[in-house]
């Protein structure tokens, strides 16, 4: 242990401890900029400088480590001028349109120039040329950039993507893809987790509010909405509901409020999606265990920036993935078929809106493989859970007074099951949850139809389950071992893919998320500074799935229904023309696009 004083308060401190991570051991809040905690210690903003008696200069507090006997000042005359000098210098080059901004009074730098106590920015600096990269899912502007290097990190480290990274040298310095080429010519996955991090309007989300908000206001269009998991686990933090606070019912009646037409829910797409991906993995281990082909492990494919990761970094693997599309464009297909038919309209008035935690489904709306055979959109548009929050505000909508409304009819039931989709391991848990009972015609054997060894916040996790006295249509599964692996976040996906590359991967089925932590830290999530926001989100999904009358995918009843009276068999024909997609080998760089 390390013992020094921070403004005249002893404290001891591991060694290896940084003078910000010790002050805040005893509740010393040192302002600061660039820094995250265990992801980002940079010191590039130097607004965290502090006095350290018996050194000449000011010590960026971030990445100095504290010494034995060492005297701190983080509040001294001499620190709070040069901070101020410091956040002016920031200011001298930044775009000041702070009142269009899409992170007005949400955007850190404003903060933090309201806590050092800046009414006035004495410094004009050249300015460098503005650059807006617009991409289907993320919007870049390098004038509002302030180098922190947060999102670098993130995308290197965390995500190890490396899409973006700081280009040039000195003033030209920018944070871009190599060469300056757009987002959307690059091996991003789209997954905004450089959005959530970014202290400004540097990364933001690409606006969808403009096409929503001019749909409900024609006449011509019947506007339909739907809302993934996890959007109900968060939406809430934005209306001051403590972090795990699900808040379906309200959310449901806003959106009622707004104007939209009909309020499905995309959770009953995701009960939709065990039936049909079970289905399939069953079909595939059937074949291996017979002497026939079949690609294993399966993969999951709800997570569009998953999606698009492992066509750029493993497209010799993409027979793995299942065929399912993922749950939204699979209710935004039923929507433009089955619904529209069941209204007597042409899909072509229907206009169907996403609310997702994700920035990548704004990505995935585009691709032509989520286009139906009339040329139709499977989803018209996405917005983040922060859009829908803004759009709420923007209404008027008292939020927190709202009355508890349900989901709407035909496509609005749902099962526990497709609660936990918005959690790591979730989807795996609800896929076994539904393909033990079908093979053996009994409960998944764990207590609360809980899978603990891949619950949890792990990279990587594991499970294994021995299947017994199957029932005799599936015979061939009679002893087997089925292991299973899930992971979130793509440095872990690439662990995975590389064991099956190798041909050396023991998994039959296997859950990637594109986030970490799964969809309730996706990139369009409410930004936190909770620290244990991924469990207490999860907390909440699997709390809704807890309480449900009904907790697995093949116990809905409205979803049978559209079996009988639409679909016809489980991963029949009109099933996979509606409901299943292929993939693009894209290479990483692109070069295998077709």
């Amino acid at each position: 242990m390390i013992n020094l004083t921070i403004n005249q308060k002893p404290v001891a401190v591991p060694e290896g401890t940084t003078i910000l991570e010790a002050a805040r051991s005893i509740g010393i809040d040192i302002p600061n900029l660039c820094y995250m905690k265990k992801v980002h210690q940079y010191g590039s903003c130097r607004i965290c400088v502090v006095e350290v008696e018996g050194m000449r200069n000011l010590q960026a507090s971030c990445v100095a480590k504290v010494r034995e006997g060492m005297v701190v000042h983080t509040n001294s005359a001499r620190v709070r001028k040069h901070r101020k000098v410091l956040y002016e210098l920031l200011l001298s080059n930044h775009s000041k349109d702070c009142l269009s901004c899409g992170r007005n009074q949400s955007c850190e730098l404003q903060a933090l120039g309201e806590r050092l106590g800046v009414t006035e920015c004495r410094l004009a600096g050249e300015q460098p040329e503005r650059f807006v990269d617009v991409s289907p899912a993320i919007t870049r502007d390098t004038s509002k950039c302030v180098l922190c290097r947060r999102c670098v990190t993130v995308c290197r480290n965390v995500q190890e993507v490396g899409a973006i990274g700081a280009q040039n040298r000195g003033f030209d310095t920018v944070i871009s893809p190599a060469m300056g080429l757009p987002l959307n010519s690059t091996a991003c996955a789209m997954c905004g987790q450089c959005t959530v991090v970014c202290p400004t309007g540097a990364l933001v989300e690409t606006d969808g509010l403009e096409r929503v908000w001019k749909a409900l206001a024609d006449p011509t269009l019947r506007v339909v909405v739907q809302t993934a998991p996890a959007v109900r686990a968060a939406l809430g933090e934005a209306f001051g509901y403590p972090v795990g606070t699900c808040v379906t019912g309200k959310m449901a009646s806003a959106l009622h409020e707004l104007g939209f037409d009909d309020v499905f829910d995309t959770n009953f797409a995701a009960d939709l999606t065990i039936l049909e991906e079970g289905t399939e993995l069953l079909g595939r281990l059937e074949a291996a265990l017979t002497g026939g082909k079949a690609a294993l492990p399966m993969i999951t494919s709800c997570s569009p920036g998953w999606i698009k990761h492992i066509e750029h970094a493993f497209p010799d693997e993409l027979d793995h993935l299942s065929s399912c599309k993922s749950p939204h464009t699979m209710l935004g297909a039923l929507v433009k078929s089955y619904y529209a038919q069941k209204l007597g309209i042409s899909p072509k008035n229907l206009f169907v809106v996403s609310v997702m935690p994700c920035t990548a489904k704004k990505y995935e709306i585009q691709r032509p493989e989520m286009v139906n055979a009339g040329g139709v959109p499977d989803v018209d548009a996405v917005l983040t859970t922060r859009e829908l929050a803004r759009m709420i505000k923007t209404a008027g909508i008292d939020f927190r007074s709202l009355p508890e409304r349900p989901f709407d009819a035909p496509l609005g039931l749902s099962t526990g099951a497709a609660d936990i989709f918005g959690v790591t391991g979730g989807v795996m848990e609800a896929a076994l949850r539904t393909v033990y009972e079908l093979v053996t015609g009994r409960e998944l054997p764990f207590e609360n139809l809980h899978v603990p060894p891949i619950e949890g916040l792990e990279q990587i996790k594991t499970a294994s389950l021995t299947l017994s006295d199957t029932l005799p249509d599936y015979r061939y599964l009679e002893g087997v071992e089925v292991k299973v692996a899930v992971t979130s976040g793509l440095a872990g996906a690439d662990v995975l893919l590389r064991e099956i590359a190798q041909g050396s991967s023991p998994y039959h089925f296997i859950e990637v998320m594109g986030c970490p932590g799964g969809c309730v830290s996706g990139g369009g999530q409410p930004r936190t500074d909770v620290e244990d926001f991924r469990a207490l989100r999860s907390q909440a999904l699997y709390a809704e799935d807890e309480g449900k009358p009904l907790r697995k995918s093949h116990q809905n009843p409205d979803l049978l229904k559209l079996y009988e009276t639409y679909l016809g068999d489980v991963g029949g024909h009109l099933a996979h023309e509606l409901l299943h997609t292929h993939y693009t080998p894209r290479g990483l760089y692109n070069e295998r696009m077709q």
